[in-house]
């Protein structure tokens, strides 16, 4: 179910990647087991008082640029215009597509297999692709056409500054707060065509796009049904920032404390844009997907999202893959099959 739309009603929501890695590193071995409950550090999830007023009941506000501030923005996702068909195969067609997100207009693709439907709907999330050469419904090919095939409605987002959607500046994107913008609303814009069920609604996100997910979880409870995340990046903010950001993009890190101060001078700002620190608000069931050998994202952050997640109550389940990097070659139809299995277990379970 829906359960934001509820939540709504009674006032709680008042106010990547392709198969290209996203950038290379080493490849680590999980420091941790899939299967440990727990382990010496302290819980990092930020709980919060109980109040009379359902708005004192989401975690404070300290800054504007954070997931708390996400969290009371009421989606805000215009119905998907398409302005181009791309092709038309015996199950599917595949469409050009722009969406409003906010003020903004956000570009993707569209895939609506054949029939009348209803059909249930699921929002992409890619990874990091350079924004400056990526073109429209670039990543996740594979993902698209088979759950279009298995009868999903895919709108693949291309997240603002990407192909054909509204510029911003770098420093904007930086923070990922707007890709989860992107995220957040393209759900609620494929909720509104008229031959997709909005109570059978999930996300998948790959590399980066995980991170994003994620952070859609936290900010909107409800919004989906369920998640699947594959060979994501870590739910620390700042371990995606010292492990990818700082050795190809000194200049973004740069002007990341020019603006809003060093991890130092300013520990709150960057606790407050990792998911992990609101994982006692994800109410979906989320599955997560990562090879053993991943050289681009470490599989030691996949270990630890997932205790992490558990020791919050997430309905949540990592599933590891041997030999398998970061681009999933020899068990993806696995994974896959693994995915629509429980999609469709979470969806009948919701009716």
């Amino acid at each position: 179910m829906r359960s934001w739309l509820v939540a709504a009603a009674v006032g709680l929501l008042l106010a990547g990647c392709s198969t290209e890695p996203e950038e290379p590193s080493s490849a680590p071995t999980p420091s941790e087991s899939p299967t440990e409950a727990a382990s010496a550090e302290p819980s990092e999830t930020a709980t919060t008082e109980p109040s009379a007023n359902p708005e004192d009941r989401l975690p404070k506000v300290h800054h504007p640029v954070s997931l708390p501030a996400l969290m009371r923005e009421r989606p805000d996702g215009g119905r998907p215009r398409i302005t181009a068909t791309e092709l038309e195969t015996d199950a599917y067609a595949r469409h050009q597509v722009v969406y409003r997100s906010g003020d903004l207009t956000v570009s993707g693709v569209l895939l609506r297999p054949r029939g009348p439907g209803p059909f249930p709907g699921i929002v992409l999330n890619h990874g990091y692709i350079d924004p400056s050469y990526y073109v429209t419904g670039q990543g996740m090919a594979r993902e698209q056409d088979a759950l279009a095939r298995a009868g999903f409605v895919v709108l693949h987002t291309d997240y603002r500054g990407h192909a054909a959607s509204d510029d911003v500046p770098d420093l904007d994107r930086e923070t990922r707060l707007g890709y989860t913008r992107d995220a957040i609303n393209a759900v609620e814009a494929l909720g509104k065509l008229p031959y997709v069920d909005d109570d059978r609604l999930a996300m998948l996100g790959r590399s980066m796009g995980g991170g994003v997910t994620m952070n859609a979880l936290v900010a909107q409870p409800g919004l989906v049904d369920a998640a699947v995340i594959y060979a994501s990046v870590s739910s620390s903010y700042l371990e995606n920032v010292d492990h990818f950001t700082r050795p190809n993009r000194p200049e973004a890190v740069q002007a990341l404390h020019d603006r809003f101060g060093t991890p130092r001078e300013a520990p709150r700002f960057y606790r407050e844009l990792s998911s992990r620190t609101y994982f006692d608000r994800v109410t979906e069931p989320v599955l997560a997907h990562h090879g053993e050998v991943d050289g681009t994202c470490p599989p030691r952050w996949a270990a630890r999202t997932q205790q992490l997640m558990r020791r919050s109550g997430v309905d949540s389940r990592l599933v590891w893959y041997p030999g398998e990097d970061h681009a999933f070659y020899a068990r993806w139809q696995q994974s896959m099959d693994s995915t629509l299995d429980f999609l469709r277990e979470q969806f009948r379970s919701n009716r």
